[in-house]
């Protein structure tokens, strides 16, 4: 802006000197007197051009400050944005890992409980051979079924302590599936 205000006072003063020299007289004086208004006013709009070059690269430094601020609090927000994108990645591929556990004990669940009617259904076998065999052995006290009835005795023993364990087993098994399902409700639920 003094750059232009350079120039206009160039400008008037070029005028001012190419302007005709008026005659020796009164009209001098006035002359005298327009030039130093025009110059005055020449000033005057040069220093209202300044100030509102001022107040303008003002403005225009205040406009770049509130861009950066703008600029960081966008910044800030994609990376929230992309914690909460990666958080919830995580839950997704919690619950999928979740999911694919609670299958994997419902499996097992299965097929010990497929097992444990085996096991049953054996002992009830046992039991029933057991029961006849005493009934034959309590008039025969010999010693070969005396021997296989002890035998099939301890077997029995064996059995009920297998069925015993793996009843244990499967209520273990069903306690963790119960906390996994809540597990998954809970995250669901969220």
């Amino acid at each position: 802006m003094p750059i232009l205000t350079l120039c206009l006072l160039c400008t008037l003063a070029a005028v001012a000197r190419a302007a005709p020299a008026a005659p020796m007289g009164s009209q001098e004086p006035a002359q005298h007197e327009e030039l130093t208004l025009l110059f005055h006013g020449a000033l005057q709009l040069g220093q209202a051009f300044n100030g509102v070059h001022r107040a303008t690269e003002t403005q225009l430094t205040e406009v770049g400050h509130s861009l950066g601020r703008y600029g960081q609090a966008l910044g800030i927000l994609g990376q929230e944005v992309s914690q909460g994108r990666d958080a919830a990645q995580e839950l997704r591929t919690s619950l999928m890992d979740m999911q694919e556990e609670e299958d994997v004990l419902k499996l097992q669940a299965e097929a010990t409980a497929e097992a444990l009617e085996e096991v049953a259904r054996g002992q009830q076998t046992l039991l029933e051979s057991m029961q006849r065999l005493e009934v034959q052995l309590k008039g025969l006290w010999l010693g070969h079924a005396h021997q296989e009835f002890e035998n099939l005795k301890a077997h029995a023993d064996k059995q009920n302590h297998i069925v015993w364990a793996l009843t244990g087993h499967v209520q273990r098994q069903r306690q963790e599936m119960l906390a996994q399902q809540h597990r998954l409700r809970q995250i669901q639920e969220r």
